[in-house]
């Protein structure tokens, strides 16, 4: 049997439908770093996808679906928990080459505007990475909310974004010796969120 020309199989990667227990996920919610990924992935060497992640984190939101520019957004990133799985290689990023995470050890989002067309929410803000404050738009899209065994409402949002890893000052390259460089500019930033909405 040819396992990948199969016709009567759904694609392998598609999960169980989510779910959506409210309609208005209106209220302040706190970021569940514990199921949640803020991840990122760069080309290495023009020839393959390299990925990693921040496993420390921690963000705050207001939604309010009425007036989504009501709503806000801040994220706060420990800078030196970096993971590629490579430990040279996260050693690398956490270097002044990159990151030098002991003079920069938070990398922070604060959000300036939100706006919403139906489940996409456009999040546009201030990142600072390395010391230098940009602007970046991210798309969202609401991807359910649910109430979980131990009495929590969560919702869910999954977005990404592409920036250039220069405009922040990490800059840091080495070129090949067939042209090019072993290292993209542009890194694309990838958001898999669940937080909890917080009760009085």
């Amino acid at each position: 049997m040819n396992f990948f020309n199969r016709k009567d199989d759904g694609p392998a990667q598609d999960f169980d439908a989510p779910t959506s227990v409210i309609d208005d996920i209106s209220g302040d919610y706190a970021l569940d770093a514990a199921h949640s990924r803020i991840g990122f992935s760069a080309r290495h060497a023009m020839v393959t996808t390299v990925r990693g992640q921040f496993k420390q984190f921690e963000g705050q939101a207001h939604i309010d679906t009425a007036d989504p520019s009501a709503s806000s957004v801040s994220v706060t990133i420990q800078t030196g928990s970096i993971d590629t799985g490579v430990a040279d290689r996260d050693g690398h990023l956490t270097s002044a080459d990159f990151f030098d995470a002991e003079n920069n050890p938070e990398i922070t989002f604060v959000s300036t505007d939100v706006a919403r067309d139906g489940d996409v929410w456009a999040i546009t803000g201030d990142l600072t990475i390395k010391g230098v404050t940009k602007p970046v738009t991210v798309e969202f899209e609401h991807s359910g909310s649910a109430r979980d065994p131990f009495g929590n409402l969560r919702v869910g949002f999954e977005g990404g974004t592409t920036i250039n890893r220069k405009d922040w000052g990490l800059g840091w390259n080495a070129a090949l010796e067939t042209g090019g460089v072993l290292v993209s500019e542009k890194v694309k930033l990838e958001f898999d969120i669940s937080a909890i909405q917080q009760t009085a």
